[in-house]
């Protein structure tokens, strides 16, 4: 099989580690890719947002299957491209992908679906704006209606502050702030059929303790030690297979990964998002620990014979990852920076534990910062305190000038 990953993030690294660990996969290609990736799979320089280009480019490949790794390809409707030019893709159609594009779509499908969710107001002005975070109190929970890479969302006590970035965009969706932990549970489905990954969670805030900005999430670990042993089954009853259909019904049908961020309130699983991809940086975990090859796994779900699927094999080892992100991250991070350790990493730490490339690119014969997250540090490990201990081992190899990272990924959960 040969295959055509579409992105340049860690997220794309995890998949194209995974699917060069496939024996079915004859050949990996990747557009654009970054330096890491470069590594596994041989690079194009296309732009993921380009979608005659990636539907051209896996048409010269001989491309068996297309996956389409970041939000902004899909809702800008890459994957339609690439399925017009009759090659199996896993990701969802642009106007599906829009339960990502979309906050408020998104919201109107779970209402139709029954899917439980916080209760929320679509505001265009300030007095809508006012009378919605009125209506709910402190916390505010103000978030951007439209794409924002994981930092359109604002959580704060101020007022102000919640005034201030509803200001700043276009639409935004003003919701009850949700009590208890935080879970992400991605699910594999063709349209109708839907296979529930394993649960992980992540951190968004950029400093330890929960504190500082969201950010695209600086680390991640599955399992979930805490967790209800029936979550997963609850969520696919509840909020995956319900939310699929109502798509289906609407003649939109989700064909991909859809990924489910929810809360564990004291009043039950809430959905606090739906992304329309592989979350990052849950992807690095959660793909740690899938036994079953992932090749096959998603072309069953792009030509939609997912029921005819075995059931998935799971590691019984955890996994935790630690995201390494440039200095001034988020609000404006320097890039050009040279990395130094990753030779050290891959001598002394492999197999257990090894480094994804987020932000990266290759100056002549050194590896440089080219983003706000430039590294995911991924181990495995007998427990949850095991693999904390090899990622964090790892990254202490790794040199990069102001760079910044959390201390306590997985700290609480492992019990340290």
């Amino acid at each position: 099989m040969k295959v055509l990953v579409i992105g340049s993030g860690a997220r794309e690294h995890a998949l194209c580690r995974s699917l060069s660990l496939d024996p079915a996969v004859t050949a990996l290609h990747c557009a654009p890719g970054n330096a890491g990736i470069a590594e596994v799979a041989e690079l194009h320089p296309v732009d993921a947002l380009d979608g005659a280009a990636a539907a051209a480019l896996a048409t010269d490949l001989g491309a068996d299957l297309v996956v389409v790794g970041p939000e902004a390809p899909l809702v800008a409707g890459v994957a339609d491209h690439v399925r017009a030019a009759g090659i199996p893709v896993f990701g969802p159609s642009g106007e599906a992908a829009r339960i990502e594009g979309s906050k408020a779509f998104a919201k109107d499908v779970m209402a139709a679906a029954g899917v439980p969710t916080a209760r929320s107001y679509v505001c265009t002005s300030a007095d809508e704006v006012a009378s919605a975070l009125d209506a709910f109190g402190a916390p505010y929970v103000v978030k951007d209606d439209g794409l924002a890479a994981g930092k359109g969302v604002v959580v704060t006590h101020d007022l102000d502050a919640a005034k201030a970035h509803a200001a700043a965009c276009e639409r935004v969706v003003v919701e009850e702030f949700l009590d208890g932990p935080e879970v992400s549970l991605f699910a594999i489905t063709d349209g109708e059929t839907v296979v529930p990954l394993q649960p992980a969670q992540d951190f968004k805030r950029a400093l330890d303790g929960d504190e500082g900005p969201n950010t695209g999430g600086m680390g991640a670990y599955s399992p979930l030690p805490w967790a209800d042993p029936k979550l997963v089954d609850e969520v696919l009853e509840t909020v995956l297979q319900p939310t699929v259909d109502e798509m289906r019904r609407r003649g939109i049908p989700f064909s991909g990964l859809l990924y489910a961020g929810l809360a564990i309130t004291s009043r039950g699983v809430r959905v606090i998002e739906f992304n329309a991809r592989f979350g990052d940086p849950e992807t690095q975990v959660v793909l740690a620990r899938l036994k079953t090859p992932l090749a096959g796994v998603l072309l069953a779900a792009a030509r939609g014979t997912l029921a005819d699927l075995e059931p998935l094999r799971w590691s019984e080892e955890a996994s935790v990852t630690v995201v390494v992100a440039s200095h001034n991250y988020p609000s404006s991070p320097r890039t050009g920076d040279p990395i130094s350790g990753l030779d050290k990493v891959a001598a002394k730490d492999a197999p257990h534990t090894y480094v994804l490339h987020a932000g990266t690119r290759r100056d002549g014969d050194a590896i440089v910062s080219a983003g706000g997250r430039v590294l995911s540090v991924t181990a495995i490990g007998a427990d949850l305190a095991q693999a904390r201990d090899r990622a964090y081992t790892a990254l202490g190899r790794i040199g990069l000038d102001g760079s910044q990272h959390r201390t306590d990924i997985a700290a609480e959960a492992a019990g340290v």
